[in-house]
């Protein structure tokens, strides 16, 4: 998002193209798999910190909220300091806040750890893409979006698997110190190969109070998403105090916002059909998609046994459909409406959620794998076209603002989305649990032919009340899950509805549509 248009600078050829095409993909490569990698050492992490898997999913959406408030700034920041300087700084503070997180002795220090690394990647995506489009001549600038765009559509597949494997093999905070050689060498390339292909800078005033105002919205509302199941939501004076001060905050940001003369966010763009309608799609789908990221390896690990490897292979097929489709739907996107394509990626979702919501806890590997290969169809069809939707109409000097404010919420709602389902989920199987106890008791045949059984083989009643009252959280937190799934199910075919708010649009340029990964 790179608010320097692109100069008349002329195209790389050779291996500097090659080398500086990898460098960058790299970087890009190691933003996106930190945000997913995590997911399924949730429970390597949160055991050898001390604390529930609940307050461990604060290393995922602690990430995604710093990452959120810094996308907007990436404009602002690329004037000041120059798109070069700047995304080679961003790659070596990345490369410092995973080795702080790495050796974090506490889940508050990685939580810190994160929020820096969160932080301080906001500028590397959108950068990376200005840098490749600029390295490519315009007529060859869609296969390099293409490349770009695979991408970040591998490093969410590679995530899980690789955060698994080193989990399993090693130990957790091997999960961020793989990013130290990756983030010296796309440093050391860029500068290599880019260093003599700087932007201009400019010095521009910042919106303080708009910022101030940004982080304290944001910040409050993710505290309270995440503390709000711990301390029982608004029975809590704290929950209470944390939603008051984001309500305030957030009312006192849209208003300073519209009236200020060069706002940290453009909410005039809100005022376009295809940029709300678009916005609303892409952010609340992608908000479910993330939540059920979480809990789908979360399940599988807590409730059916998997191993963070055997749980990270079943997630990993989603980028086969994925990777193989993304040039496919670049290709055709400009010579067809982009909501027909969006549209037919939101059933699919729906498809692979009703998929899920059949699972029971005796589901084998095969049954958790056939949605998860579908879904990689629906990511394919998800971002360009939405995208292109969201950017068609603006005016070029609009775009980065635009890409950079969609890009915004998207995140956010990644976030949020996360806090949302593990609560939901929390909530649903304490339910379910009790529930299913209403059938327990002497007064129940069923019950006590059960107890009698497992005393049968030598357990004593109370062991055979605990082998039952396990048996119930497995069935009560899968029945919680399947009711997200079916929620999610539903949520997708009414964001169909969001699409077609929008005006009809053909992708006029596919690097528009590429830079809302």
């Amino acid at each position: 998002m790179s608010a320097t248009p692109r100069t008349a600078l002329p195209p790389l050829s050779g291996t500097p193209l090659v080398v500086g095409t990898i460098a960058l993909s790299l970087a890009v490569f190691m933003n996106v798999l930190d945000s997913s990698i995590a997911n399924v050492s949730i429970p390597a992490i949160s055991g050898d910190l001390g604390v529930s898997p609940q307050q461990g999913t604060w290393v995922i959406t602690s990430f995604a909220v710093a990452n959120a408030i810094s996308v907007p700034l990436t404009g602002w920041l690329t004037q000041r300091f120059g798109q070069v300087r700047l995304f080679i700084t961003s790659i070596l503070l990345f490369v410092l806040a995973s080795c702080l997180c790495g050796l974090a002795p506490s889940i508050e220090l990685l939580i810190a750890a994160r929020i820096l690394q969160g932080a301080v990647a906001g500028p590397m995506i959108p950068l990376s893409q200005a840098l490749l489009l600029s390295s490519y001549p315009p007529a060859k600038s869609g296969m390099a979006l293409a490349f770009w765009g695979m991408t970040t559509l591998v490093a969410p597949v590679a995530g899980p698997l690789l955060g698994g494997w080193i989990s399993d093999n090693y130990t957790w905070p091997w999960i961020f110190y793989i990013n130290i050689p990756i983030g010296i060498f796309a440093a050391w390339a860029t500068w290599s190969i880019y260093r003599e292909r700087e932007s201009k800078t400019y010095k521009l005033p910042i919106d303080k109070v708009g910022l101030v105002l940004l982080v304290l919205w944001v910040g409050c509302l993710q505290l309270m998403l995440d503390k709000g199941k711990e301390l029982d939501w608004f029975h809590s004076g704290e929950i209470i105090i944390l939603a008051s001060v984001a309500a305030v905050a957030f009312i006192y940001f849209i208003i300073w916002e519209v009236g200020e003369e060069h706002p940290v966010v453009d909410l005039s763009l809100f005022k376009g059909r295809n940029f709300s309608g678009g916005v609303i799609a892409i952010s609340v789908a992608y908000g479910l998609f993330f939540g059920s990221l979480v809990i789908l390896p979360l399940w599988l690990q807590t409730q059916l046994g998997y191993t963070a490897t055997e749980a990270g292979k079943v997630m990993a097929p989603v980028g086969i459909f994925a990777i193989i489709l993304s040039p496919v739907v670049g290709k055709l996107l400009p010579k067809i409406d982009a909501r027909w394509v969006a549209t037919t990626a939101f059933l699919i979702f729906s498809l692979v959620f009703f998929m899920r919501a059949q699972f029971t806890q005796d589901v084998d590997v095969l049954t958790l794998m056939i949605p998860t290969v579908i879904q990689g169809a629906a990511m394919a069809m998800f971002f360009i076209p939405l995208t292109s939707i969201i950017l068609s109409g603006q005016s070029p000097d609009k775009i980065p603002a635009a890409a950079g404010l969609s890009n915004f919420v998207r995140i956010m709602f990644g976030g949020i989305g996360t806090s949302v389902t593990s609560t939901m989920w929390d909530n649903r199987t304490i339910l379910h649990h009790a529930q299913l106890a209403e059938h327990t008791g002497p007064h129940n045949p069923a019950f006590t032919l059960s107890v009698e059984a497992l005393k049968s083989r030598g357990l004593t009643e109370q062991g055979a009340w605990a082998v039952i009252d396990r048996s119930m959280t497995v069935q009560a937190s899968t029945l919680a899950a399947t009711d997200i799934f079916w929620i999610s199910a539903i949520l997708f075919l009414i964001l169909i509805s969001f699409i077609w708010m929008t005006k009809p649009s053909k992708s006029s340029a596919p690097a528009d549509a590429a830079g809302a990964h």
